[in-house]
């Protein structure tokens, strides 16, 4: 096998967004289209960013207490694993116009709802829809970090008169953390990627310059959306991944 640099790919990352940001210090790239229609645009673009940040996360936080909350129906775990992994089956697009009508319906029948900030377009649905195809990830994670502690491990630490309490933080949590990191990754990933969608709801984002982008057959703009999610997506697999890989080094099962 051949040695590998630790680290190597963070160092050529690195080096790349040095050599680029000393060629925008000196000027040499102020003739690019792609940086002209980015200053032109700087603020929206700082918008969307934020509101992308925002969306992603959101989804990934409402995501996480709705798996947390479907841990604890043990009886029904079955249900939660059909049911999560039906849900990549359907179309992003789909599920999203699916959730518009859902609510436009419901706006109608109780108008009063409106009055608590609900709508049928915005944040709300994007929300909603992202998070659903996040259970999945966080889902898997979730089962493979209680797989992570054998029964036998268990019996082992209660024939030594561990207590529950100490069970948790002793071997469930050391041993199933990697796990949990392991599906926060994905679907971490995943919620930047699924983020863009959300402008076809009137959310927000960067799927906003894309799809202005796309309607004016403007490549420029189309790439100042999209970089920066490829940006974000990476650096979150990045930092998540070395996380995952020093978790089970340090507790290796």
């Amino acid at each position: 096998r051949r040695a590998r640099l630790p680290g190597g790919g963070l160092i050529a990352a690195a080096a790349v967004l040095a050599l680029i940001g000393g060629l925008w210090r000196a000027g040499r790239l102020d003739a690019l289209s792609l940086v002209v229609e980015g200053r032109a645009r700087s603020d929206a673009l700082d918008g969307a960013i934020r509101d992308h940040l925002v969306l992603a996360l959101g989804a990934l936080v409402l995501a996480a207490g709705l798996t947390g909350g479907l841990a604890l129906w043990r009886r029904g775990r079955g249900t939660v694993d059909l049911t999560v992994s039906g849900l990549q089956v359907v179309p992003a697009v789909a599920l999203l116009g699916g959730l518009v009508a859902g609510l436009s319906a419901l706006l109608t029948a109780a108008p009063a709802l409106r009055g608590y900030g609900i709508s049928a377009l915005g944040i709300g649905p994007a929300l909603i829809g992202i998070a659903a195809y996040l259970l999945l990830p966080l889902w898997r994670g979730l089962q493979a970090a209680r797989r992570a502690t054998g029964p036998d491990n268990i019996a082992a630490a209660r024939a030594l008169g561990l207590t529950s309490g100490q069970i948790l933080t002793t071997l469930r949590l050391p041993l199933g953390t990697p796990a949990l990191i392991g599906g926060l990754r994905v679907a971490t990933v995943q919620a930047l990627g699924l983020a863009t969608l959300g402008a076809l709801v009137g959310a927000g984002g960067l799927g906003t310059l894309v799809f202005d982008g796309m309607a004016q057959f403007a490549p420029d703009l189309i790439l100042l959306g999209a970089l920066p999610i490829i940006a974000l997506s990476l650096a979150a697999e990045g930092a998540l991944g070395r996380l995952e890989a020093a978790l089970r080094r340090r507790w290796p099962r």
